[in-house]
């Protein structure tokens, strides 16, 4: 909780709102315009505080808040927990040998897998440019073809 319960709010409003109160009774006849002005914001202040009170206790109520203020408890380190770790067998340098073979065995085949791969790809762009080659030709025919029927009409 803050300072207060929370209630800072409503306790600097109300502080306010009593100066306020007792200024009025001397300055009551001082102006008509300074009474209108002690009308006007006496019984706002008095508002102000109901309001942050009621809003106060509704935020407390809505968060289940109350006005205790919890203490937590520092934990000692005398306060030991056995912990039970498995040791790892011991691995012979014949068995790690194994492993690294099979490990380049499966390197190599992913290596050549990958040069069959780049092989294909660069097989299909070359495809892939002989294909924009003959489709510009064939424009070209297309185009030349539209200029004959053209300039046939003409004459």
């Amino acid at each position: 909780m803050g300072y207060w319960r929370n209630h800072m709010a409503t306790i600097i409003t109300g502080a306010f709102a009593i100066v306020l109160t007792g200024l009025w009774v001397p300055f009551y006849d001082y102006a008509p315009i300074l009474n209108f002005v002690f009308i006007m914001a006496v019984p706002i202040t008095w508002f102000m505080v109901l309001t942050c009170w009621l809003s106060q206790k509704s935020a407390d109520y809505a968060h289940n808040h109350g006005h205790e203020h919890v203490v937590h408890q520092k934990k000692s380190l005398s306060d030991t927990q056995t912990v039970q770790v498995e040791i790892p067998k011991k691995i012979d340098l014949s068995e790690i040998k194994q492993i690294q073979d099979e490990l380049s065995i499966e390197l190599n085949e992913v290596k050549s897998s990958v040069e069959l791969k780049d092989s294909e790809i660069e097989r299909l762009n070359q495809e892939i440019t002989n294909l924009k080659t003959l489709v510009q030709i064939e424009s070209l025919k297309a185009e030349l073809a539209n200029l004959k029927i053209l300039s046939s009409k003409r004459k």
